[in-house]
């Protein structure tokens, strides 16, 4: 790898420059649209740049030692959400801008580490890693688009079939914190004396709770398992729950069970040589799957119902948990 020129550093910092402006440049001339002042936007010495610039090493150090990211969307959300009550675009934008930052930031240093091993140029590696973001930014625009304009009812869950791919459960997901943290706000819903104001508790219970499993691990140092203990990893994983169902959870944990600890205990050799494709064979395989079956079926007006199309096997799972909501075909509360 000595043999190849390095990135310079003034390559990083034209790109980061250049983000800059085009943050600043929209927060004053859409400054109405998306409700966003240019202190919480992609400024130099803005809110969100402290905020990312601090998050982003820890989140790195989880992520290098447990491959797994944990994000700070709630944290952003909550402060963004008090500085400007009732302004959800602004909720917004402050989240993807920060949950971006730090995803771009690891994702670019995973890939240099790759291209690394592979003894891949740093300047094509950079190069690539431009050119891939400005055609992928395009083309999910474009076809973000196609799809508004072209499958009725996108995203719908009451108007679509339960087994449809585009009932958008994530994205669902997004709306609905930005209507709590924005629309609805942090204050009046874990301020004091509101109905949640007990939550905001578990931000100091999450910090705390490494230090006992640290501490156990130095008084019974023969205890090897004790260590294994993750705390981020494990609260982490509620993160993804909003919009999972119980059978994406099933299947994780069977699925992980099976590979990562029988399969690795007893069949290591397999499992170092095809653990890693089967991962992406799957994720690839449920992606072409859904694309085939709206083109092949859904879009022909085709559903198919079967057992693993049901969301969750649990009709009541949507209903309200207030008191005196009335919903059909759920029971109220009284």
């Amino acid at each position: 790898m000595r043999s190849y020129k390095q990135v310079p550093e003034w390559w990083f910092l034209i790109l980061l420059i250049g983000s800059v402006v085009i943050s600043l440049v929209m927060s004053f001339v859409w400054r109405e649209e998306v409700q966003l002042l240019w202190w919480g936007g992609g400024g130099g010495c803005s809110l969100l740049s402290e905020l990312a610039l601090v998050i982003t090493l820890p989140i790195g150090i989880i992520q290098a030692t447990t491959n797994q990211q944990p994000g700070y969307d709630i944290i952003a959300q909550f402060i963004i959400g008090y500085i400007l009550p009732g302004k959800p675009i602004a909720v917004l934008l402050f989240k993807i801008y920060g949950r971006i930052s730090s995803t771009h930031a690891l994702s670019f240093l995973a890939d240099l580490k790759l291209g690394h091993y592979m003894k891949i140029p740093p300047r094509c590696m950079y190069t690539a890693q431009l050119v891939g973001t400005l055609v992928s930014g395009v083309v999910n625009l474009a076809v973000s688009w196609w799809m508004l304009a072209s499958i009725n009812n996108l995203c719908d869950v009451d108007s679509k079939d339960p087994s449809s791919p585009w009932t958008c459960p994530k994205f669902r997901v997004t709306f609905d914190t930005t209507v709590i943290w924005g629309l609805i706000g942090p204050k009046r819903l874990f301020g004091p004396g509101a109905m949640y104001h007990n939550l905001v508790w578990l931000f100091l219970i999450g910090a705390i709770l490494p230090v006992p499993v640290w501490i156990l691990s130095k008084i019974f140092p023969k205890n090897k398992w004790i260590p294994l203990i993750n705390i981020p990893v494990i609260t982490y994983a509620f993160a993804g729950m909003p919009p999972r169902t119980p059978i994406n959870i099933a299947s994780w944990i069977l699925t992980g069970t099976i590979f990562n600890y029988f399969v690795f205990k007893y069949r290591k050799t397999w499992w170092q040589k095809y653990n890693y494709v089967l991962s992406g064979a799957l994720d690839a395989g449920t992606a072409f799957m859904a694309v085939l079956l709206f083109f092949a079926l859904q879009n022909n007006n085709v559903n198919v119902k079967w057992w693993g199309s049901e969301p969750d096997h649990c009709p009541l799972s949507s209903c309200p948990t207030a008191k005196g909501i009335i919903v059909h075909v759920c029971p109220v509360f009284t």
